[in-house]
């Protein structure tokens, strides 16, 4: 950040004042303009299925990039469809087409110093020309694809649009009439997104993914699944995490992680343009040329370990259900570079392997009886975070401060007297990691309490504390300003707090008491046991 508050530094001092301007006639406001401007290229077009939903995608990256504190400023390019272009002068543009979308990315990006770029594409030459910008212009970058659709149905068999020429075939033997040719050309495409086959759209989407420039596990969800419009979220969220952490494309775009995507190329059977288009990137990165031999090299010792449709029955949506590219890499591991480093900012092998089980214990001074955690929601950077306890009695009042702007990076949220009895009932925290999340701390920021949390949050928070805050627990003399330490890879959960000054504290403590209605209740407060014994009632 510049010295008068701006993040671009095309907007700093008198200078950047006409800048300023004209930014605001479109309705940006100062706050606005003082936050990091993130380019998001969305290729839009109606005349390219595969592109189609991208205007849908584009406005889940934007609201990614607001809640996690950025300004998003959105423009497009060219996007022609290869399958429109076949068979006429058309095609002959096609391949040409990726260097000036690659281009026109650098033209705008240039102009306009965008301190980092979220790429929208889908399409056989776009796509690889977006990755080509994103290594030419070395900033922060992300790519997300629209997705795959689902494949057409015809007589119990799967298809992809080329079952239309297919019908052609069909019809011109006299297997089928005008009028089922009608409805096979009807059926073919039944949806939005990129070829149902494992063609050049689609190969070139897990080339991404399996280079680190996608969010692991999106590069196969299909077009119309809900999971693609929250993969837009997370990528317009993750984008702002490499911002701040100042880490460039070429970072993640390196000789080795464009080995473990050529790997995986050779792993999946994708198409042959996968090898020039694997070979530009390299280029733009400059990592100088890289050689067809070299994939002669690894073809003969990387096995193939999918195998996708039109080279199987299989399509995108089966290798979807199977698991996509994480399971291919897995597959693929001892032939990996599994320290290269990914746009969500973890490792490969992070990525594809956790450390611990996909649940955890915590024990120490503040959970002697144990309390409870979920690894696998947890961001690599905070699976051992020391952070400032700010203590609140109830969800509400943390979710008020939070929602306030009160809690800062760094803080650990103290939620107590939620547990079986303090609640009593021990309420699920949702709330609270959600409107974490929302103000862009769900990566910089924990949450302990006695209460439980909702499968569905993400972040790093633990749960079940006990004994709770209502019995006496060491979490009843947490205060304000105290340092906190939780260490999940070694199962710990620690107040750094002497035993002197939390025996003063023992002193000075009287329970809380919540007023609550008539009933049972206040039966259960006090029939309940500890969470640690599963809060059942005796």
């Amino acid at each position: 950040m510049t010295d008068d508050g701006y993040y671009n530094s095309l907007l700093k001092g008198d200078s950047g004042a006409l800048k300023r301007a004209l930014y605001k006639s479109m309705g940006f406001t100062e706050n606005a303009l003082k936050k990091p401007l993130v380019a998001v290229v969305n290729t839009y077009t109606n005349a390219t299925p595969g592109h189609f939903n991208l205007n849908e995608l584009c406005c889940q990256v934007e609201r990614g990039i607001a809640a996690a504190g950025g300004t998003a400023m959105t423009f497009g390019t060219i996007a022609p469809c290869d399958g429109i272009a076949e068979g006429h002068m058309g095609m002959r543009y096609i391949l040409p087409s990726r260097d000036l979308i690659t281009a026109s990315v650098e033209c705008m990006v240039r102009a306009h110093r965008f301190d980092g770029m979220v790429l929208l594409g889908s399409c056989d030459k776009i796509v690889p020309g977006l990755l080509m910008a994103a290594a030419r212009l070395d900033i922060p970058a992300i790519f997300l694809n629209g997705g795959p659709m689902l494949p057409a149905s015809y007589k119990g068999k799967h298809y992809d649009g080329n079952i239309v020429t297919e019908a052609v075939g069909w019809k011109a033997r006299g297997e089928i009439g005008e009028a089922e040719f009608k409805e096979i050309e009807d059926l073919a495409e039944p949806c939005v997104g990129s070829c149902a086959m494992l063609g050049t759209a689609n190969t070139m989407g897990c080339m991404a993914e399996a280079m680190g420039m996608s969010l692991p596990g999106t590069a196969a969800v299909p077009a119309v699944y809900s999971k693609r419009l929250q993969a837009a979220y997370d990528t317009g969220e993750a984008v702002m995490e490499l911002i701040r952490g100042g880490i460039p494309a070429r970072r993640i775009m390196t000789g080795e992680s464009i080995e473990n995507a050529m790997a995986v190329l050779m792993g999946m059977g994708g198409s042959t343009n996968g090898i020039m288009h694997l070979q530009a990137i390299y280029k733009e990165a400059g990592l100088g040329e890289l050689p067809l031999t070299k994939f002669g090299e690894m073809s003969g010792r990387i096995p193939q370990v999918a195998s996708v449709y039109p080279a199987s029955p299989y399509d995108m949506a089966d290798f979807y259900e199977a698991g996509g590219v994480p399971a291919v890499m897995k597959e693929l591991e001892l032939f990996l570079h599994t320290g290269c480093l990914c746009c969500n900012g973890r490792t490969v092998a992070e990525n594809l392997f956790h450390p611990t089980g996909g649940v955890a214990v915590l024990t120490g001074n503040m959970a002697p009886m144990g309390a409870v955690v979920k690894p696998a929601a947890i961001p690599a950077g905070l699976l051992r975070f020391t952070g400032t306890a700010r203590v609140f009695g109830s969800e509400q009042e943390a979710c008020a401060a939070i929602l306030a702007g009160d809690i800062r990076p760094g803080t650990m949220v103290v939620l107590r007297y939620e547990g079986p009895k303090g609640g009593p009932g021990m309420p699920e925290m949702y709330r609270p990691m959600k409107c974490l999340e929302g103000m862009g701390l769900s990566d910089s920021c924990a949450v302990v309490t006695d209460g439980r949390f909702s499968g569905s949050n993400r972040g790093c928070f633990v749960g079940h504390i006990s004994p709770e805050a209502y019995e006496g627990g060491v979490l009843a003399l947490v205060e304000n300003g105290d340092s906190i330490a939780i260490d999940v890879p070694a199962g710990s959960l620690e107040l750094l707090v002497d035993e002197p000054e939390l025996e003063r504290r023992r002193g000075r403590w009287t329970r809380p008491e919540k007023d609550v209605e008539p009933g049972y209740l206040n039966t259960y407060r006090r029939i309940s046991k500890s969470a640690a014994q599963g809060a059942v009632v005796e």
